[in-house]
């Protein structure tokens, strides 16, 4: 079946009475290179584990900005050892001590901020998807985190062309909460995204 021929209107009627891990083995079994992309953010722990349950060894793309929190970094450590993740690891070009020197980390309003966000987010990511080559790419999205995420679905296209599926796209903080104490998971809200500061502000990445 092609990309472009997924009724996706249809699909995701279809889709939002199945579990996330039904969704998910759907997807695997539609596309031949499959990735799920992670920051460590709150409840990424969900997505992870539901993506390697279905699926063991699926590519999980972690582009590190270097400003995670300490908290975020030893969550990540920990969980990727318990779920014997396959991490590809993504970092900017440049350290964060050199970015630090040259212009900090700007504030949303900085005219230097556009900039920011490509060296820490945006290139890192392109890297990583030109380098894995998906047709599929698994996602935390959800409804109800910002406008932008309001307006898409389960199923979504990027721009280039890829399948983007948000397993969980209609589960609220406390159904996942209660999916990271049935699978024995904790949750690590100590997060920050140097990116977006604000919660329900795009950095990009997935409006592109």
């Amino acid at each position: 079946m092609e990309t472009a021929t997924l009724d996706l209107e249809k699909l995701n009627s279809e889709l939002k009475e199945k579990s996330p891990k039904e969704i998910i083995a759907w997807a695997v079994d539609y596309g031949s290179k499959a990735v799920v992309t992670t920051n460590f953010r709150p409840y990424e722990a969900a997505i992870l584990h539901a993506c390697a349950d279905v699926k063991k060894d699926m590519t999980v793309i972690w582009c590190d900005t270097g400003y995670n929190t300490s908290f975020t970094y030893k969550h990540a450590d920990k969980l990727i050892n318990e779920l014997s993740l396959n991490v590809s690891l993504y970092v900017p070009k440049q350290t964060s001590a050199y970015r630090d020197a040259m212009m900090g980390v700007p504030s949303v309003d900085d005219p230097e901020h556009k900039e920011f966000t490509e060296q820490v987010k945006l290139e890192p990511f392109r890297r990583a998807m030109k380098e894995h080559e998906p047709n599929v790419w698994f996602t935390n999205l959800r409804k109800g985190q910002t406008a932008f995420r309001d307006n898409i679905d389960i199923l979504s296209m990027s721009s280039d062309g890829v399948l983007k599926v948000s397993p969980f796209y209609y589960w609220s903080d406390e159904d996942l909460d209660q999916y990271l104490k049935d699978n024995g998971l904790k949750n690590e809200t100590r997060y920050f995204d140097p990116t977006k500061v604000l919660g329900n502000r795009e950095c990009g990445l997935h409006t592109s």
